[in-house]
């Protein structure tokens, strides 16, 4: 789906990534790969589920194009596929940069206004701005009744 004013930045396959990313068998399952190729018996081992199950998860991993099923002799070991992790981490990486961006200007304001606080100056926005309280209280009825006192003036914001 187009959006106006949006750009397309996702690299194709990177929803699918993310997708398979979302559960934790499934990550499990790619940080044992991590370590080196593994047979489906050996992938299977640690999870209290049946090895069709186990299945499952695996054809969801390698639609990501996140493991691939290698042959040897009679065992076909999957082994862990770098560039759509890559792809994914590069996408990451474009937004941790912007938000690293933001949070240092956030602490170059906060230590500019603690740099004024300490001189004397107010850092707070409408502090100086006094309002006299309500000389009234309103009924149920909607008709104001008079106060017994009033009370002095009261700043906005204490």
């Amino acid at each position: 789906m187009e959006l106006p004013g949006y750009r397309q930045q996702t690299p194709e396959g990177l929803d699918a990534t993310f997708a398979a990313l979302a559960d934790p068998t499934r990550r499990a399952i790619l940080a044992r790969l991590a370590s080196g190729e593994a047979s489906v018996t050996e992938l299977a081992e640690p999870f209290a589920m049946s090895q069709p199950a186990i299945s499952k998860h695996l054809k969801v991993l390698e639609r990501a194009g996140l493991i691939s099923r290698g042959q040897d002799a009679q065992r076909r070991p999957r082994r862990l596929e770098v560039k759509p992790l890559a792809e994914a981490s590069g996408w990451l990486e474009s937004y941790r940069r912007f938000w690293k961006g933001r949070f240092q200007r956030l602490d170059a304001l906060l230590d500019e206004m603690k740099t004024k606080e300490k001189k004397g100056g107010r850092t707070r926005r409408g502090a100086d701005v006094v309002a006299p309280r309500s000389t009234h209280i309103e009924t149920r009825k909607g008709r104001p009744r008079a106060r017994r006192k009033t009370g002095p003036t009261k700043r906005i914001g204490d």
